[in-house]
């Protein structure tokens, strides 16, 4: 497994950070969260869509997307629409194996409500969430299909990293 990465991708609130964390830790990789790494290196999530709009956003995304391609031995959680992009697709998809993580709508919603992390969620502002939440996963719907697709609903992020920790050979089912 260290020879290639394992990449989580799937709509915001589906569990990609937090599993991917647990999921770095079970099998002793490196874990990179895309959004932070772009945070980290150019502001807040929502001012970046303000002052660059989200065409700005998904050229970093690329950038991004294109240094993790170098790099081997890592669980990267990347952002809700980032390997959607055909480019991130061809560059960092090719590193190794494409989970997407799903949840319906509702359970969504909860998740995101309750979210504490300082990164913003710019593709929900507006009167509606839980509207927008809808609408987004119905555009997207198709293009997740593309990848292998991974229940986290009703399943804590500690039961969906065991799972995959195992299903990829190098977890136990009995950590905790």
């Amino acid at each position: 497994m260290t020879e290639t990465n394992l990449i989580l991708t799937g709509f915001m609130g589906t569990g990609k950070t937090t599993v991917g964390r647990l999921l770095a830790d079970r099998l002793d990789l490196e874990f990179v969260d895309t959004d932070a790494v772009i945070e980290d290196r150019h502001g807040p999530i929502p001012e970046i869509f303000a002052e660059e709009g989200e065409a700005g956003f998904r050229a970093i995304e690329r950038r991004v997307a294109a240094e993790l391609a170098d790099r081997t031995g890592l669980v990267v959680a990347t952002g809700g629409r980032m390997m959607l992009d055909h480019d991130n697709q061809a560059s960092l998809g090719a590193t190794g194996p494409v989970l997407c993580l799903v949840a319906d709508a509702t359970e969504i919603l909860r998740r995101v409500e309750a979210d504490p992390s300082p990164i913003g969620r710019p593709l929900l502002a507006g009167d509606d969430p839980p509207a927008r939440i809808h609408q987004l996963l119905a555009e997207r719907a198709p293009l997740y299909a593309a990848f292998e697709q991974v229940q986290t609903a009703g399943r804590s992020p500690e039961e969906v990293a065991d799972e995959l920790a195992v299903r990829f050979g190098q977890g136990r089912s009995d950590r905790s």
